[in-house]
């Protein structure tokens, strides 16, 4: 297969996580932005964090999509975010720091939803509450957003345009809220006039951001410019077909993006999937091909597998073609990216699972249960390793024959080319193959 300069994958794009997050989604919509006009985040918070390193500079962005770094690239925070002003008023800060225009380039959907103090204190008090048997959230107030959001109690970025309405409704918001603040968890209220005059310094900056995000993109879409839809998290963690209740409060795949952009179906040219040439997972839930030995601690290591926003130690495992495949279904994926093959150099062999075994029967898909799933057991077929550095390697033949074979196995498996290789964590970092789509 011959390798090209860039890969052609149409107007409007979206790169998604095809495993439980984590997977390098920054870097590939880093690298595709130079072609770009516009880059959307459509769902998530401040909870997932997309590394960039640029000239060996590292820069983890939270809420702010990762075109900000290109200059010529319009930004958005689609209706399906969740904004807490505090973060992401830091962040561009930080980024201004840096010299980056952000302020110029960045647009705010009216009708994303703030995530404010007492979403923070309500998940750190149920998931202190929950002990063992805590979901694992960032406890940064993710779900308990989302939770308004779903009973038409939240506050959006259009009411602080409105002083009198947006002091009543956090006065009725925070009856509610406080009351099971300091009655069911023990804990401080959170004071309405504090908050207010906070917000009241906070939608100086934020107001002027504001803009109907599907209407601008109606306009750009009419004058055939390039789209680029990025996703938080990853396909495994979506509230609806993932391992419930051990996901994140939104809807992470594909569909998310008409719901959480205005952005319709067919629009979309190319849904690729980003994956790593391992699996991991962050906090609780089943993860059927987790390596808990020394195997695992290597890939821990090698990858340096810590969330780069909260800092928490990832779980690792060998590569899950059943989960894969059911993650391109979800999403229509027709395109792949293979991440972080450089972490496997030194083993000897490496396993693909590609089946589970449960209560006896072979399954090639996953169970319909959450319980169900932890119970598996992983059907793995081994392959030789390549035991040599694959670090920055930029084309496909260079690549040690076994690595070539383990990614020819692993498109087989899937049935689909994997069209981008990632040997490393800068842009340059990359094989990029020509698609055969």
């Amino acid at each position: 297969m011959r390798e090209e300069s860039k890969i052609n994958l149409g107007k409007n794009i979206a790169i998604l996580g095809a495993q439980w997050g984590d997977e390098g989604k920054g870097k590939i919509v880093d690298m595709l932005t130079p072609d770009l006009d516009a880059v959307v985040r459509f769902q998530g918070g401040h909870n997932a964090g997309h590394t960039l390193v640029v000239d060996g500079k590292k820069t983890v962005l939270r809420l702010i999509p990762s075109g900000i770094l290109h200059p010529h690239v319009q930004c958005y925070l689609g209706n399906g975010v969740v904004l807490s002003p505090d973060a992401f008023l830091s962040e561009v800060a930080e980024l201004e720091q840096q010299g980056i225009d952000v302020r110029h380039r960045l647009k705010l959907s009216h009708a994303l939803h703030l995530l404010l103090p007492y979403h923070i204190a309500l998940d750190q008090a149920r998931e202190l509450k929950l002990g063992h048997a805590a979901i694992g959230t960032t406890k940064r107030g993710i779900g308990p957003a989302y939770e308004d959001k779903a009973a038409r109690r939240g506050i959006r970025l259009a009411d602080l345009a409105d002083l009198d309405g947006l002091q009543q409704r956090l006065k009725t918001v925070l009856d509610y809220h406080n009351f099971v603040l300091t009655q069911y968890h023990q804990t401080s209220a959170i004071d309405v006039d504090e908050l207010f005059d906070v917000l009241l310094a906070q939608r100086e900056a934020l107001l002027p951001l504001m803009t109907d995000v599907t209407a601008d993109l109606q306009v750009l879409a009419s004058q055939g410019k390039h789209i680029l839809f990025e996703g938080a998290q990853g396909s495994f963690l979506d509230v609806d077909h993932g391992t419930y209740p051990y996901v994140t409060s939104s809807n992470t795949t594909a569909g998310g993006i008409a719901c959480g952009s205005g952005f319709g179906p067919l629009m979309m040219d190319t849904v690729m999937g980003i994956m790593k040439a391992y699996t991991t997972r962050v906090g609780s839930g089943p993860f059927p091909t987790e390596l808990t030995d020394d195997i695992g601690a290597t890939i821990a290591k090698r990858g340096h597998e810590f969330g780069s926003v909260t800092g928490r130690p990832r779980r690792c495992g060998w590569f899950d073609a059943v989960a894969m495949k059911r993650a391109m279904f979800l999403n229509s994926m027709n395109a792949l990216c293979l991440t972080k093959l450089d972490v496997l150099d030194p083993f000897t062999e490496i396993g693909i699972c590609t089946a589970y075994q449960l209560d006896g029967k072979t399954l090639d898909y996953l169970p319909h249960s959450t319980a169900e799933l932890a119970r598996v057991q992983p059907v793995y077929e081994f392959m030789p390793g390549w035991g040599s550095d694959t670090f920055g390697i930029t084309r496909f033949d260079a690549l040690p024959s076994a690595a070539r074979q383990f990614i020819e196995r692993l498109e087989t498996l899937l049935g689909l080319t994997i069209d981008m290789i990632s040997t490393g964590p800068g842009r340059e970092h990359t094989i990029v193959r020509q698609s055969t789509r």
